[in-house]
C-alpha cells in the first residue's frame, strides 16, 4: 500500500485523506503524483523477475496487471470505503462483469434488486445465463421474509444498488446483509450514485463494492472507470481474472481519477445543495406528477435516507404530467441543462431512461420498476441553482402554456 503512514483512517477525517493520500515522493520531490505511462516496469535482477511472477513479492512488473497511478486511486477508495483491498478497471461495466465472473460459477444463482442499471440488468437476464447462471429479482420493497423466499441452495450472493438507478429508491442495507449473512451469501453493493462520501456499504456489512469511476468519483464526464473494493479474499480473484482478460484501467485514466477524489467532498456537497434546491422547486411545479429526491421528506424511503445517507446525492427522478409527447416536448424544450446518458457531470443532465439507459427491458419490467414514459432522470450539476431552475420552468411552460404558475 502506498498510503502515507500519517494518511492513516485513525488520524484524520475523509476529506484530508482524499487529498494527501499519493504515491511516495520521486528524487524529483514533485508535489503532486507524477503519471506512469509505461506498460511495463524493469527487473533488478533475474531472480527479483521470477519472484514477482510468482507472487512471493509485491513490486510493479506490467501495467495490465497494476501500474503505480492505479494503485493510488484503489488506495483512496479502499480509504475512503474502509476496504482491505480493491482493483481498477477500464470502466465501471468491466468491474460489474469481472466481479460476477471471476465469483461465480455455472449453476450459481443470485438474488438481485430489480432497479439497477440497464447494462447491468443486460449481464443478468442475457449474458450469464448462457454461463449457466441464473438470477432472481426482488423489489425495492420486498420484505425479509419476500428475499428469503427466493433462496435456493445454489443461492450464492445478494446484489444492489441503492439508491437505485434510474428511480432513486432506497434498499434497507442492514436487512439485506442479515438475511446474507444468514445464509452465508456474499453481499455486493454498487455504491455509484451515491460514492463514499455519503455512504459506505461496508460498515452495514457489505462484502463487495463496486463504483462506476466514470460519474461522480471523475465528476466532469472526462474519462471512464471502475473499482471494486472490499473483503482480499473476495477481490484477489477478481484481480486475477481481469489481469487475464485486460480489463485494467489506463494509467492516465487512474491518475486523472485520483485527482478528482481530492475534490469529491466539495464536489457532492455542491451537487446535494443545488439537487435539494431544485426537488423543492419541483415539487412544487404544476406541471410535475411526482418528485422522488432521497433529500425530501416526501421520499417514500425518507426514513433510511437518514439512516444511511449523509445528504441526499445529486440525482433525482420526476414524472412530467402527460405522457410520452410531454415528456419529449420538454427534454426538447431545455436550453442550459443537457441531454445525455451520463450521471455525475460536473454539468447538469437529463435522461429520458425509458427510451436510453432502460430502452432493452420489456414494457412490463420497466413499468414494474417505475419506469414510465414520462420518468426523467436529472443527474444535478455544479451551475448556478438559479439558472437551473429558470431552465426548467421555460421548459415545463412548454408541456402547457396555460399551467398556472
Amino acid at each position: 500500500m502506498s498510503i502515507p503512514e500519517d494518511c492513516s483512517p485513525e488520524r484524520y477525517r475523509f476529506e484530508t485523506q482524499a487529498i494527501r493520500t499519493q504515491l511516495p515522493q520521486t528524487a524529483y520531490r514533485e508535489h503532486s503524483a507524477p503519471l506512469f505511462l509505461t506498460s511495463s516496469f524493469t527487473f533488478e535482477d533475474a531472480e527479483q523477475g521470477r519472484a514477482i511472477f510468482a507472487e512471493e513479492v509485491e513490486a510493479y512488473s506490467y501495467s495490465r496487471f497494476n501500474n503505480p497511478n492505479q494503485q493510488e486511486l484503489v488506495d483512496k477508495i479502499c480509504q475512503m470505503e474502509g476496504a482491505e483491498a480493491g482493483y481498477a478497471f477500464a470502466t465501471g461495466m468491466a468491474a460489474v462483469y469481472c466481479c460476477f465472473a471471476a465469483l461465480f460459477q455455472p449453476d450459481d444463482h443470485l438474488l438481485s434488486c430489480s432497479g439497477i442499471f440497464g447494462s447491468t440488468l443486460s449481464l443478468l437476464y442475457n449474458t450469464f445465463p448462457e454461463r449457466n447462471i441464473k438470477t432472481s429479482f426482488f423489489h425495492f420493497t420486498a420484505t425479509e421474509e419476500d428475499i428469503e423466499k427466493l433462496i435456493r441452495p445454489n443461492t450464492r450472493a445478494i446484489f444492489l444498488e441503492s439508491p437505485t438507478n434510474p428511480c432513486v429508491d432506497l434498499l434497507d442495507l442492514e436487512l439485506l446483509n442479515r438475511v446474507a449473512k444468514k445464509h452465508g451469501l456474499l453481499f455486493i453493493v454498487d455504491n455509484t450514485f451515491s460514492t463514499p462520501y455519503l455512504q459506505t456499504p461496508i460498515s452495514w456489512g457489505a462484502d463487495v463494492v463496486l463504483h462506476s469511476a466514470t460519474k461522480l468519483l471523475d465528476g466532469q464526464g472526462r474519462v471512464c472507470g471502475g473499482v471494486a473494493v472490499g473483503q482480499k479474499r473476495y477481490i484477489d480473484p477478481i484481480y486475477l481474472f481481469a489481469r487475464t482478460i485486460g480489463t485494467s484501467i489506463s494509467p492516465f485514466h487512474a491518475w486523472i481519477l485520483s485527482k478528482s477524489l481530492e475534490t469529491l467532498h466539495v464536489r457532492i456537497d455542491r451537487h446535494c445543495e443545488n439537487a435539494y434546491k431544485i426537488a423543492q422547486f419541483l415539487e412544487q411545479h404544476p406541471a410535475i406528477d411526482f418528485v422522488k429526491y432521497p433529500g425530501l421528506k416526501s421520499h417514500p424511503q425518507y426514513p433510511l435516507a437518514q439512516k444511511y445517507l449523509k445528504q441526499g446525492g445529486n440525482v433525482l427522478a420526476f414524472s412530467v404530467k402527460g405522457g410520452l409527447e410531454e415528456a419529449q416536448r420538454f427534454l426538447n424544450a431545455v436550453r442550459l441543462i443537457s441531454m445525455s446518458a451520463n450521471v455525475g457531470d460536473s454539468r447538469s443532465i437529463l435522461t429520458h431512461p425509458a427510451s436510453t439507459t432502460h430502452c432493452r427491458l420489456s414494457e412490463v419490467d420497466r413499468l414494474e420498476n417505475g419506469i414510465t414514459d414520462q420518468l426523467i432522470r436529472f443527474s444535478v450539476g455544479l451551475e448556478h441553482v438559479d439558472d437551473l431552475i429558470a431552465d426548467l420552468d421555460q421548459a415545463l411552460t412548454q408541456i402547457n402554456p396555460l399551467l398556472p404558475k
